[in-house]
């Protein structure tokens, strides 16, 4: 079904939402296009019967369902995307995060695993034997792999922060491997 409408935002509005949603001033009524896509899904699921959400909390989890949905295609975004559209503190967009990996783990799973497997595509390898290193600004995912490395082999390394930064997470040659044929990733190589 095509729908269309018209909205009318100053250009100091279209600068300031270019900017939280990360993208040129141009592209803003394309994205925004994506933003509408969702809040329409919730409003419909809502009419419908499907959703009928009285907590806030609940309301928030169910948006960022459907973003994850539509407007990042299929990914897990990481907690300053959050905190930036939602309007909320680190700590609580890591709540966030958090809680619709767990409430909507089964309608995720698609989107889960492409993010992970799309950050084991984007290491770099140390040495040949690794480690493997991935920069990740959400703890969540973090923990996803681990889980993920606990149920292939519980006695595989954990994913662990590179001592002295805050970002990057090393990943030994081992889980690095395992993890990799679990997503079907396709191993990055050393380059000296």
């Amino acid at each position: 079904m095509q729908i269309t409408f018209d909205l009318t935002l100053t250009p100091q509005e279209i600068a300031e939402i270019a900017q939280i949603i990360g993208c040129p001033t141009g592209n803003v009524p394309a994205a925004l296009g994506d933003y509408g896509k969702a809040a329409l899904r919730e409003y419909l699921a809502m009419m419908r019967g499907q959703k009928a959400l009285k907590r806030g909390t609940d309301i928030h989890e169910y948006r960022l369902f459907l973003l994850v949905e539509t407007v990042f295609a299929g990914h897990i975004p990481d907690e300053q995307t959050i905190s930036k559209i939602f309007q909320t503190t680190a700590t609580e967009s890591r709540g966030l995060l958090r809680s619709i990996i767990s409430k909507y783990q089964y309608l995720l799973r698609d989107a889960i695993d492409q993010t992970l497997k799309d950050m084991l595509e984007g290491a770099t390898a140390e040495a040949v034997t690794g480690p493997f290193l991935v920069t990740m600004n959400s703890v969540n995912v973090i923990e996803e792999l681990n889980k993920k490395l606990a149920a292939i082999d519980g006695t595989l390394p954990s994913i662990a922060k590179k001592r002295g930064s805050v970002a990057t997470y090393e990943i030994l040659k081992s889980s690095y491997d395992h993890l990799c044929t679990q997503l079907g990733a396709t191993p990055v190589a050393y380059v000296p």
